[in-house]
């Protein structure tokens, strides 16, 4: 799955970010079975769900201050 840019997930909805949110903490789920059971074959891939996980969180908590 490609990583999404700032600019767009800023461009997004609340309600459209959660669900992205959603997605992506199954995602790293997967990806963390892959890992113990050694199947992972980007191990790089898990680094960038993390970080576009941090990126929603960000944004998240950026517009429920301002509303």
């Amino acid at each position: 799955m490609a990583q999404t840019k700032a600019q767009d997930l800023r461009a997004k909805g609340k309600d459209e970010l959660e669900g992205r949110l959603a997605d992506l903490k199954k995602e790293q789920f997967n990806l963390r079975f892959q890992k113990a059971s050694g199947q992972l074959a980007n191990t790089a891939q898990f680094g960038n769900v993390r970080r576009e996980i941090a990126q929603i969180k960000t944004l998240l908590a950026q517009k429920n201050a301002q509303a």
